[in-house]
């Protein structure tokens, strides 16, 4: 294909992505409108659901203006050369190959901030801070802004180049190569996230002995689950809203509760969404889940190497000569049915797992306290109660609650 048909057809799946996306958020906000099912009734009067509707209103109506934004953007700067302009710019400062992929990358990734600091801010003090949702100081705001910016250029700096370095030296083979380099640092990340990166952000604590952990570790001994790892986070700083999380595996494995789920659920929930998170862990899930990420990575990386030497995909981008930073950035636009194809697969399989889970905490603990956890944690979060199937098909990772509900009550009645 030459430059300009590369470039077309880039365009072409820019727009056809948004086209999809924005058509898929109308039918959500839409749906989102119909009355609350019978069975979820209980949860919301007139006032509290109107509200909901309203948090969720907000958000797609910013999210139809960030997504208009970026696309516009993007197809300006690739119709304009805008990537060929900054290679050509940064090859009269910047000689060794590598350096100036990794140059190329910085000064995108800081630009980028720039431009989607104001969105970020206005996501989180505007709206978020109307619907009471925020608990985010300005400084915290910008600490970790900060930490990520240290973050990108010592973790993403390092495995950047080493990245690079073996696109440069082993050739159309290098997919091998950084397939290898990429799974050992996931599993490194899957291993010590919570005791290397999450400290630097929030302060992890163990849980205080009393009733709570002791009914943990009865239930945790009650399905041979060994666990001696049990933190609390200060999901607070940031927000109201809760959350819980298994990490690791072997002996590294840790469960991670926020204090703000503590704070709004009785111990029985507690331990249900405990036995939720132990339930992933029973029915293998994390293992599988890394493992078909390493097998999708593999896929990434092989799909890769055939566009990465391409000169004329450098030149569609507007560069003079062939350029691995520019190609990359080609790859990953069209890259993008692949990747959308793989993501409603990833999606399909991540909700079966959740409802395994739940049948797991179901079956060893009880029905009732998740059943209550789940409908507090979606009142308190304001979160969608109808949900447009083809929405949930192509974006929830989780069943939506009345699914959840459902099938719990239908796995109790059974048993």
């Amino acid at each position: 294909m030459s430059p300009n048909e590369w470039l077309y057809l880039i365009l072409g799946i820019v727009v056809v992505d948004y086209v999809i996306d924005q058509v898929l958020d109308f039918l959500n906000l839409k749906h989102s409108k119909t009355a609350v099912p019978d069975k979820l009734k209980e949860l919301y009067n007139e006032e509290e659901y109107a509200r909901a509707q309203e948090y969720q209103k907000a958000k797609s109506r910013f999210g139809f203006l960030t997504s208009a934004f970026s696309t516009v953007l993007t197809i300006a700067v690739l119709s304009l050369g805008g990537f060929g302009w900054l290679d050509g710019f940064l090859r009269d400062y910047i000689t060794d190959p590598i350096l100036l992929s990794l140059g190329f990358f910085g000064v995108l990734f800081v630009l980028s901030d720039i431009i989607n600091t104001p969105f970020s801010y206005y996501s989180t003090f505007v709206i978020e801070e109307r619907f009471g949702f925020n608990k985010t100081t300005l400084k915290t705001f910008l600490m970790d802004k900060l930490k990520g910016y240290l973050l990108t250029i010592i973790v993403g700096g390092l495995l950047g180049y080493a990245l690079l370095y073996i696109v440069h030296q082993l050739g159309e083979y290098f997919w091998l190569y950084a397939l290898g380099l990429v799974s050992v640092f996931m599993l490194v990340m899957n291993l010590f996230y919570t005791s290397l990166i999450l400290p630097l952000f929030n302060k992890l604590k163990p849980l205080e002995e009393g009733e709570l952990k002791e009914k943990i570790m009865e239930y945790a001994k009650g399905v041979s689950f060994p666990l001696d790892n049990i933190f609390v986070i200060d999901g607070s700083k940031r927000s109201t809203k809760a959350n819980a999380f298994f990490s690791g595996m072997g002996r590294k494995k840790k469960i991670v509760l926020y204090d703000t789920l503590i704070e709004k659920h009785s111990h029985e929930e507690l331990v249900a969404v405990l036995a939720h998170e132990v339930g992933h862990f029973k029915k293998k899930h994390i293992v599988l889940s890394l493992i078909l990420s390493v097998v999708q990575m593999a896929i990434t990386f092989y799909v890769l190497s055939l566009f990465v030497f391409s000169e004329n995909l450098s030149v569609a981008l507007g560069g003079s000569e062939m350029a691995i930073h520019l190609n990359f950035i080609a790859f990953g636009l069209l890259y993008t049915p692949i990747s959308r194809l793989t993501g409603l697969l990833m999606n399909a399989l991540s909700r079966k797992n959740e409802f395994e889970a739940d049948a797991f905490a179901v079956t060893t603990y009880s029905a009732q306290p998740l059943m209550e956890a789940l409908k507090k944690l979606s009142v308190s979060t304001l979160s969608n109660l109808t949900p447009h199937p083809a929405y949930v098909f192509a974006h929830y990772s989780h069943p939506p609650l009345l699914q959840r509900l459902n099938a719990m009550e239908e796995l109790s009645k059974g048993s």
